[in-house]
């Protein structure tokens, strides 16, 4: 199917009034309602598509109370952008998992079944609920898979920025809701909002990472590549250009985009603008950074403050060190 609305034919009744209670309008995944700035048109396009494609998702999951359904009306989507369908749904089962908490299996029923192929994306999306309801998700983490369950903080991170731009990205404020490491991955979900808030403008992205504090930055530019590199949006100039005013967190912008291969490629959606961000940030295919990620996934576990997810980011970062990063 193309991008346009779903057909809601047959939505049951119990559907509908869960949409019409927690439905988020289209016009919020807009750059003209989100107050980001101007950006190239082919740039603005793609982001807000993707932000549309994320909210069908997202009423997918409120009007559909059969798991079999809901992966139907998800897969009608076109394979590049499936993911973020995904991710919305992963939002809206559990939203309403933290609504009726005497029913809450939604999100898991759906992680350990239809939406085992986007794992990561539906972690991600879990995180968006938690922001979205204004609770704190850490007491959360215990519950989910030790490994995985920092990218529903990265989900949170990346809500606080892409809704709240101005305190977040904008105005560089420390979410009170995350403490120790999970700022860390905050902080990675907020700089891939940084790729939609700048409209894929390098320039504009790089100089809002410089205005963070230099601990930061190393997050925030992993979050950078890894919306450059799954979200799309820049050619090969302008990813070239991504590349040399990270400078010395090359090795953080090649992890968070060997992050997005090893995603596309779990899901099966290859695209060519993941291919080339690989290529020009990680000096290698999609696939073989994708590589790099499974390769480094032995023999993790946590050790003192340090979770096994950033011992694994660390692993990936210490393949990709600036000498050897190269187009």
């Amino acid at each position: 199917m193309s991008l346009q609305e779903i057909n809601e034919t047959g939505v049951p009744t119990l559907g509908r009034m869960r949409r019409r209670l927690f439905g988020i309008s289209p016009e919020e995944a807009g750059f003209a309602r989100r107050g980001f700035g101007d950006c190239a048109p082919d740039a603005r396009r793609r982001l807000e598509t993707i932000g549309g494609v994320f909210l069908r998702g997202y009423h997918a999951a409120l009007e559909e109370v059969d798991g079999g359904r809901l992966a139907r009306r998800l897969n009608r989507t076109e394979a590049e952008y499936r993911g973020f369908a995904y991710e919305g749904a992963a939002m809206g089962l559990s939203l309403l998992d933290r609504l009726t908490p005497w029913n809450g299996v939604r999100w898991h029923a759906f992680a350990g079944g239809v939406g085992a192929q986007h794992i990561y994306m539906v972690h991600v999306g879990l995180g968006w609920a938690f922001a979205r309801l204004r609770r704190k998700i850490v007491p959360h983490l215990r519950r989910l898979d030790s490994l995985l369950c920092w990218l529903a903080v990265d989900g949170y991170g990346f809500h606080e920025g892409y809704f709240h731009a101005r305190r977040y990205a904008e105005g560089r404020a420390a979410s009170r809701a995350v403490r120790g490491y999970a700022r860390n991955a905050f902080d990675q979900g907020l700089g891939r909002s940084l790729w939609f808030s700048g409209g894929a403008d390098v320039n504009k992205i790089a100089s809002s990472v410089a205005r963070f504090a230099p601990e930061r930055r190393g997050d925030l530019w992993s979050g950078v590549g890894l919306a450059c590199a799954y979200a799309g949006g820049a050619d090969r100039a302008r990813t070239e250009t991504l590349r040399e005013f990270a400078g010395p967190y090359r090795a953080h912008l090649a992890q968070g985009a060997a992050f997005a291969a090893k995603t596309r490629r779990r899901a099966g959606n290859p695209t060519p603008h993941t291919e080339l961000a690989c290529r020009v940030i990680c000096g290698l295919s999609a696939d073989a950074a994708a590589e790099v990620t499974d390769l480094h996934l032995t023999d993790l576990r946590d050790e003192g403050p340090t979770p096994a997810y950033e011992r694994w980011r660390q692993r990936i970062r210490n393949s990709f060190i600036p000498e050897v990063v190269r187009a």
